[in-house]
């Protein structure tokens, strides 16, 4: 079994080595940002959106997943930079962001389904399931990063982890899901695992052994995917996704 260096094991609590390799992380929730935000850009400028008809709940979601995508980013280049303190500030306002994303997530996605403007090729249930399991899951995975605030190791990686559960929207708009039938919401999970992959493969450099907190968000993902598919056809949300729709 490979070995980890003291100054960089994965259970180091004090964070005095996090300089080593902030680097990657930094590029890596840049990298993050920017394909969901292309992702949803994309889509929109391609006429595949009638952005006035667009309810201004839409619009105020997409103004605070920004500002998450933006503190997101400007968390990690704070730690590049050694200003932890400011990290540490901005780091409870980012929970309430968070908080707000996913209040905002629920609410959006409960109105597209009384109005009959979820992807025509989701139903009302599994659009729902998808919805409320991953902005949960997202929230859940925040609050754990936070417990391990204390951790870098952990700590940085399950932030990643909740922000590679959020990708799916974006990958929802460039990849061709009408198309795809069942196979799609898989493929989205396959691309997920990919970037899940490329935390595995810089733990195998830096640390000699992938970090259980990677192998914890790649579990994650699957059991996100298995959730809201299992959840879809669940009788009770079943009966509450039509009785949504019938409302609206």
């Amino acid at each position: 079994m490979a070995t980890v260096p003291n100054d960089m094991a994965p259970s180091a609590g004090d964070g005095r080595n996090y300089l080593a390799d902030q680097a990657f992380f930094t590029k890596f929730a840049i990298l993050l940002a920017l394909i969901i935000i292309f992702g949803f850009a994309q889509f929109a400028a391609r006429g595949m959106v009638d952005v006035p008809a667009v309810p201004i709940w839409v619009h105020v979601h997409a103004v605070v997943m920004l500002v998450w995508l933006g503190l997101f980013v400007s968390q990690n280049i704070l730690i590049q930079r050694k200003a932890i303190k400011y990290h540490r500030k901005l780091g409870w306002i980012s929970l309430l962001v968070a908080f707000a994303v996913v209040a905002l997530t629920c609410f959006t996605g409960y109105m597209a389904v009384a109005l009959n403007r979820q992807p025509p090729f989701f139903s009302g249930p599994y659009f729902l399931a998808l919805v409320y399991v991953e902005a949960i899951v997202f929230l859940t995975v925040i609050i754990w990063a936070i417990s391990k605030r204390k951790e870098t190791q952990w700590h940085r990686r399950l932030m990643f982890g909740a922000t590679i559960v959020i990708l799916e929207p974006a990958f929802g708009r460039l990849l061709p899901l009408p198309l795809m039938g069942d196979w799609g919401e898989w493929v989205v999970l396959l691309v997920q695992l990919g970037f899940v992959a490329l935390i595995a493969r810089h733990d195998r450099h830096v640390l000699g052994l992938v970090h259980p907190a990677t192998i914890g968000i790649g579990v994650i993902a699957i059991a996100v995917h298995v959730m809201v598919t299992g959840l879809a056809s669940f009788p009770p949300l079943v009966s509450f996704a039509e009785s949504v729709a019938a409302a609206g």
